[in-house]
């Protein structure tokens, strides 16, 4: 999903959306149905990872989680995480990037319009919710090392 997509998600639950200078530390921030993304970053795929994530507080989080010291507050940034990993990157599209002859992790990324470091943490978050591999229909991905197997009928 591109940013542009994604911006339109959030402009249709009356999120508003803003790109302005931030440091280099924060790359994005939700707080009451508005979104800031650091303006600094140099690209819309690195955008729309950051504003999945934004999107994940806005229909996970409430109240101020700022402060990351507070077990619940991190039980939300992590859901807020996991919802921006399930919105961009799908079981079905790995296969279909399989099916379209994807053959390692960079291409993955960019056959999917993620980083790699998001790809990355997307597929830890797969191993915390199936373990090392999930059936698909008749293929199996595997997470560590990644690969997709397709089995006969």
């Amino acid at each position: 999903m591109s940013y542009e997509q994604l911006l339109k998600e959030a402009a249709q639950q009356k999120v508003d959306t803003y790109e302005m200078p931030m440091t280099s530390r924060n790359k994005g921030f939700y707080s009451d149905k508005v979104i800031w993304i650091n303006k600094h970053i140099s690209t819309n795929i690195e955008k729309a990872c950051i504003l999945a994530e934004e999107l994940g507080h806005y229909y996970t989080s409430s109240g101020d989680i700022t402060n990351q010291s507070v077990l619940c507050n991190r039980k939300q940034e992590k859901r807020a995480r996991n919802w921006g990993y399930n919105r961009l990157i799908s079981l079905d599209i790995i296969v279909d990037a399989h099916k379209h002859g994807i053959r390692n992790r960079y291409e993955l990324a960019n056959y999917i319009g993620v980083t790699e470091d998001f790809l990355d943490s997307t597929l830890l978050h797969f191993q915390e919710k199936y373990g090392s591999s999930v059936t698909v229909g008749k293929y199996t991905i595997c997470f560590e090392p990644l690969g997709v197997l397709e089995w006969f009928e």
